[in-house]
């Protein structure tokens, strides 16, 4: 048996997304394959690669993927992390168990540089917490 594929899936695969993956790799490891992209393609956002890297994570080479990119894959899981991706999400077949939390979008933090980080560390961490829960509950993973 494969092991399984998950795809993370997002608005435009810069930020919770991004997170998301970063996280999912570094807890199942060769449990699982992880992919992660968007609806539209944002690119990836530097303050997410710098708030990964400060909890030891690092998504530096990650890319901004289209979910078209992924057509052929057979996902076993497909996490959306925004109502938008959830809303416009295309149908996937029947064996992918879809599920959805909605993340505030850090991107649109506003304030100073020090505020939006700490907007960005604040769903880090919100992405961190869900991702040891759903690696725990579905692989039984640490």
């Amino acid at each position: 048996m494969s092991k399984p594929n998950v795809l993370v899936l997002c608005t435009g695969n810069s930020c919770r997304s991004q997170l998301l993956h970063g996280y999912l790799h570094q807890l199942l490891g060769s449990r699982a394959t992880v992919y992660s992209a968007g609806v539209e393609t944002h690119g990836l956002n530097p303050r997410a690669v710098q708030v990964m890297r400060e909890d030891g994570v690092d998504i530096s080479r990650h890319t901004s993927n289209h979910l078209d990119e992924y057509a052929h894959l057979p996902f076993d899981y497909v996490i959306t992390v925004c109502d938008h991706a959830r809303e416009v999400c295309p149908v996937f077949p029947a064996r992918a168990r879809q599920l959805h939390h909605n993340f505030p979008d850090p991107a649109r933090a506003t304030g100073s540089e020090a505020e939006i980080l700490q907007q960005f560390r604040a769903v880090r961490d919100q992405v961190k917490a869900f991702a040891q829960d759903f690696a725990r509950r579905e692989f039984g993973a640490a």
